[in-house]
């Protein structure tokens, strides 16, 4: 795997609140393992959080503002539907999963992770910090499996998918992930959400060839949200609706 382009990795200079702050110290490995699929390591860098995954720079704690929107931008598409279920797809830096469990309209939040090293970083590891209270939360679910699979063969159904689990539809964590973004796997997406359900997708940038993609996979409402970030194109977040 070579590596990716990745907007969250140019944010990094940044903190949370958007305020410049330098980045010099070396980054120190906090955990290494060998997952099921390589390696997999959590990193310190000055106050930032690392995820590393094949020597692949994935995410870390330095914004988050895109996956809040991706979560937001979901519970937004809805019909107003009481307590929607959500499946979040990646757990990642905990972003997410944090800011679905802190809105109370939320139903169940359903989380599907393939790496036990994440899980256990987030449970009793150093990003704790920022999921303990999420994890806490009585509608959390913490599913380890694999997104791709899961959703082929799972008989539960959702009000919205909130995926976030590679570079974007052309820029994916490993080959396996490419199935999702197959008209097989946007069928899939269909058949576990509910009539009028959601599907969210990050990206590390618009696609319009996605955005195709999914009114043939017979999506309706199909739109990007864009993020700016420090340098270069912006964040996405790709919304299309279940109709019925």
């Amino acid at each position: 795997m070579g590596v990716m382009r990745n907007s969250r990795e140019r944010q990094a200079p940044f903190k949370q609140d958007g305020v410049m702050t330098a980045v010099y110290d070396t980054p120190v490995v906090l955990d290494r393992r060998d997952g099921p699929y390589g390696e997999v390591v959590l990193r310190r860098h000055g106050a930032l959080l690392q995820i590393i995954a094949n020597g692949c720079f994935l995410m870390d704690t330095s914004d988050g503002r895109s996956e809040r929107l991706l979560v937001d931008a979901a519970r937004a598409a809805l019909d107003g539907r009481p307590a929607p279920k959500v499946l979040i797809g990646g757990l990642g830096v905990g972003f997410s999963l944090a800011h679905a469990a802190a809105d109370p309209r939320w139903g169940r939040i359903t989380v599907v992770e393939r790496e036990p090293a994440v899980i256990d970083w987030h449970r009793d590891g150093p990003l704790a910090e920022l999921s303990a209270a999420a994890l806490a939360d009585p509608r959390t679910v913490i599913v380890e499996a694999d997104l791709v699979r899961y959703v082929n063969e799972t008989s539960d159904t959702f009000d919205a998918l909130c995926l976030d689990i590679d570079n974007g539809p052309g820029w994916t964590v490993t080959e396996d992930n490419d199935s999702l973004y197959s008209p097989a796997g946007l069928a899939a997406c269909v058949r576990v959400l509910r009539p009028g359900g959601v599907l969210a997708v990050w990206s590390a940038e618009p696609s319009p060839e996605f955005e195709g993609s999914l009114r043939n996979a017979g999506f309706q409402q199909v739109r990007t949200e864009e993020v700016p970030v420090a340098r270069g194109v912006p964040d996405a977040i790709h919304l299309a609706v279940r109709p019925g």
